[in-house]
């Protein structure tokens, strides 16, 4: 099982080795259909296969790559062995019991990132979160069904692990841009609101960790569709991703002019938010004025 903070995982090797496979069998001038029957599947589970959503048989890669005519040992090599590792379990599989599926691709995908760009209005991004604000925003969104303590405990967990992705040895940068309203907003006690502020301040310290915010008085801006998460990986075979999650699914968004819709409105919230450097004003003053209360 990978562990919090590693890089790589077992999503980024299913979609790695799925655009390796797809080149490979494009080259070789094979239909997906002719790719199915030699594996005794169907041409929809070499699509699955091919964009690294299902999970694969170390079997199937190896009759695939001898139909492709792949005759370089070393890489065929490679390819089985990232096959392999494509099936070990990422870390976050002992919370599976908690967690809703569409959500594990995406913590497999974070892990793996190198740039993660993320929008927020309502809450601080969950890579920036304290243990006791995260345990609030938890009990607020089960608030039809308590959870049991040791449940709620366990997805706090979750969250903390996910943090690792900005402390390894080559950490992730994480480029965060949240509106002003998230600094006021009344979450868990005002303790917990004042010191998850604080820790904002520490956190945007950080060499890999841009935090902007958006003032009140600019009024409104670009990103009327809410919220949102751009993922950027080191590897050429893993493309730019958009995550962007509702109340009872997620959608993963890959498509060239999907992306560029996205990279624009991005750019733009940044261009909106006050600069970095103003950061730790801004959340200074939300905790004066929280002090005041």
């Amino acid at each position: 099982m990978t562990e919090p903070g590693a890089y790589g995982g077992p999503t980024a090797q299913r979609i790695i080795l799925g655009t390796h496979l797809r080149r490979l069998r494009e080259a070789a001038g094979i239909t997906r259909t002719q790719a199915a029957w030699e594996i005794r599947g169907s041409e929809s589970k070499i699509s699955r296969l091919e964009l690294g959503r299902v999970s694969f048989k170390v079997r199937d890669v190896d009759d695939l790559l001898t139909f492709y005519k792949l005759e370089d040992e070393s890489e065929r090599e490679r390819l089985l062995t990232m096959a392999q590792q494509a099936n070990d379990p990422g870390w976050w599989q002992r919370y599976d019991d908690l967690t809703p599926i569409w959500f594990h691709d995406y913590l497999g995908l974070e892990m793996a990132a190198d740039l993660i760009r993320t929008f927020e209005l309502q809450f601080v991004p969950g890579l920036l979160q304290t243990p006791e604000y995260a345990r609030a925003i938890i009990q607020l969104g089960r608030q039809d069904v308590a959870l049991p303590r040791a449940e709620v405990d366990r997805l706090v967990s979750l969250r903390m692990s996910r943090q690792e992705v900005l402390t390894r040895q080559r950490p992730a940068r994480l480029w965060a841009i949240i509106d002003e309203s998230v600094l006021k907003r009344p979450i868990g006690s005002p303790a917990v609101l004042r010191a998850q502020l604080e820790y904002l301040i520490e956190a945007s310290r950080r060499h890999n960790v841009t935090l902007q915010i958006i003032p009140f008085e600019k009024g409104g801006y670009t990103a009327t569709g809410g919220a949102f998460t751009l993922l950027r990986f080191n590897d050429a075979d893993l493309p730019d991703i958009v995550y962007i999650e509702h109340l009872t699914s997620a959608v993963y968004l890959d498509k060239r002019e999907e992306l560029d819709t996205y990279v624009v409105t991005m750019d733009a919230v940044t261009i909106t938010a006050a600069q970095p450097r103003e950061t730790e004003s801004i959340i200074r003053r939300a905790i004066e004025r929280l002090d005041d209360r």
